[in-house]
């Protein structure tokens, strides 16, 4: 199912159409909130609370908008609600190896000294590579408001992950190991 369909097909109601979306959406959202939250099992309970939103404002979504940026707005309102709940502890995840999605201990920390906007931005636009105009249609705001933001981020997070061993690598020369 092609998503313009499921926009259709959600505007109209029905149990089937949340199903697919949930199938399209649920684990790019999944992903999204983890790391606004920094939390797996907390970004698993806003994706669920972002559909269980969806379906019971179904009459709100209108035909012809964006499903895809409707319901990030939804998980970015719901993961920014969660934050203010936990007083802003944020809780680092286990290292896992063999997750895709593992950052590494010096990143997870810098991305930490983000706000909760500031890490939606960067992983919108890094993961995610959506343009400024898919990100402004997610949180309602323009374009280059959002382009400003991202570069302020950008710039913290570099500031952040100065003095970390990743970033000692990056700068140290490449050295051959043939003598």
């Amino acid at each position: 199912m092609d998503a313009r369909t499921l926009d259709e097909r959600f505007a109209l109601g029905g149990e089937q159409a949340l199903a697919d979306a949930i199938e399209l959406y649920g684990q790019p959202l999944l992903r999204y909130c983890h790391h606004i939250l920094c939390d797996y099992h907390e970004a698993q309970d806003a994706v669920q609370t972002t559909f269980i939103k969806a379906y019971d404002n179904r009459s709100r979504f209108r035909a012809g908008t964006s499903l895809s940026a409707w319901l990030y707005r939804l998980a970015y309102t719901t993961c920014i609600d969660m934050l203010r709940r936990r007083k802003f502890q944020l809780l680092t995840p286990p290292p896992a190896a063999a997750d895709p999605d593992y950052i590494g201990d010096d990143l997870r920390r810098a991305l930490q000294a983000l706000s909760p906007e500031q890490r939606a931005l960067v992983f919108g636009r890094v993961i995610e590579q959506r343009s400024f105009d898919a990100l402004a249609v997610i949180y309602g705001k323009p374009a280059a408001t959002l382009r400003k933001r991202y570069e302020r981020a950008r710039k913290k997070l570099a500031q952040a992950l100065e003095g970390t061993p990743a970033e000692r690598r990056r700068k140290q020369p490449y050295e051959s190991n043939t003598r």
